[in-house]
């Protein structure tokens, strides 16, 4: 087995969740992939790599919690191995699997399938979700005992709801026996069943039927109050409302153990957004009005929301060139995550690096018990290289995703990832 050399990322600055200066320092990283020197002066291996850093910040790798990885079963859309190059070219350097796969995972078995695959193919640490219920069909309970022998981080139906709200009360007493958290996709079928867009002036203007608030509120305010019942631990996942962030405060402030998750492309989009039924536009939850998303990204600044997420789910631009009404849900994320976040809110001056790696690599670590990544010495190396004066054009051609899909392809966005390392590997982008 060969021993990578060592490597110097020299006169980089350095970003924590809790400093909001950063100085030139150099960082040392020895053939084991551990962080031996940071600062200056120290001695220097005279057959190391040297990586120029200079203008750039030192960002500590990106932790995801709601990723679509598609493998096993739906290979055409993304595989592990393509996720993972994905997740590095974006910085992310670690992520929750959603369990909606062909089959879904539901039992012990299937995810030590999928992690004995993650071991072969990925690139970055995956942790495999499990589902709430068998096949994903809100019926009855999956296999809670064996998932959580195989120390699932999650048990969650991805983008399914649990109709039932016994069984989902059922759910939340059996995940909370086994010590796992239940992550809820909050939703009223009968009020979104057959919806494309939010429902509202723009549904109306393009003949599009719509989905309203109310869906994901009346979800949010049922599951909470399961939570409650129940003294269990509820993550929220993709919240996309006022009306909801609200709820979720009001929880909160009752001493609920309620967490909740929002995507980039809810906090920088609105519905209007949508142009010329163009799919790449298409999630679920919808994108939402302007005053939702200002309402969002004042819950992530004062951190009534928790975690960054960027629902990563990718499919074929073939699935994708229907008909808006018939097309699927979602979109790549993982590679524009932090450019959108830099772009629009960090360059501004709205808040900065510490806030974005607060929510989005220390806070979803510790949701699924994992401890936060750091840029000091004695740790292991995970951060990545970011310059703040580059720009990136977001294509198909430079996407690592086997399902380039995205509605920002096109744009040039602020910034740029030179790179991520992650242990004794370096993988330069580009």
């Amino acid at each position: 087995m060969s021993v990578e050399k060592s490597r110097l990322f020299r006169g980089g600055r350095i970003a924590s969740a809790v400093a909001t200066e950063f100085v030139p320092e150099d960082v040392l990283v020895d053939g084991s992939g551990m962080i031996i020197a940071r600062g200056k002066g120290f001695e220097v291996p005279t057959e190391a790599e040297v990586i120029d850093c200079t203008g750039c910040i030192l960002v500590p790798g990106m932790f995801d919690v709601h990723v679509h990885a598609r493998e096993p079963g739906q290979e055409h859309k993304e595989t592990l191995a393509t996720c993972s190059r994905a997740a590095l070219a974006g910085g992310v350097t670690g992520c929750v699997l959603m369990p909606d796969t062909s089959p879904p995972v539901d039992t012990g078995n299937l995810v030590k399938s999928v992690m004995d695959l993650v071991s072969e193919q990925s690139l970055i640490p995956m942790y495999q979700a499990g589902c709430l219920t068998k096949g994903r069909e809100g019926k009855e309970m999956a296999g809670y005992s064996g998932m959580a022998a195989r120390r699932v981080p999650m048990l969650t139906d991805a983008d399914h709801t649990v109709p039932c709200p016994y069984l989902m009360r059922r759910c939340m007493e059996y995940a909370k026996d086994f010590g796992v958290l239940v992550t809820s996709h909050c939703d009223t079928p009968p009020l979104s069943k057959g919806g494309a867009i939010h429902e509202g002036l723009t549904s109306y203007r393009l003949g599009l039927p719509g989905i309203p608030a109310m869906s994901q509120e009346i979800g949010i305010d049922r599951d909470i109050r399961i939570a409650q019942h129940t003294a269990g631990q509820l993550h929220i996942s993709q919240i996309s409302t006022a009306h909801g962030l609200k709820s979720v405060q009001i929880a909160k402030e009752e001493g609920a153990a309620i967490t909740c998750e929002v995507s980039p492309h809810h906090l920088v989009l609105t519905d209007a957004s949508i142009h010329d039924y163009n799919t790449h536009f298409k999630f679920d939850p919808p994108l939402r009005p302007a005053a939702d998303v200002e309402a969002l990204v004042q819950g992530f600044i004062d951190g009534s929301i928790d975690v960054l997420a960027c629902d990563h789910a990718p499919h074929t631009e073939f699935e994708k060139s229907s008909e808006f009404i018939s097309a699927p849900f979602g979109a790549a994320g993982l590679e524009t995550a932090v450019l959108l976040i830099f772009d629009q809110f960090i360059r501004r001056g709205v808040f900065g690096w510490n806030l974005l790696i607060e929510r989005y690599s220390n806070a979803p670590r510790k949701l699924i018990g994992q401890q936060p990544t750091a840029i000091r010495e004695g740790e292991k190396a995970e951060f990545f290289v970011f310059d703040e004066e580059g720009q990136t054009r977001i294509s198909s051609d430079c996407m690592h995703t086997k399902g380039p899909v995205s509605p920002f392809l096109g744009e040039t966005l602020s910034g740029q990832i030179r790179g991520t390392t992650l242990g004794s590997r370096w993988y330069p982008v580009g």
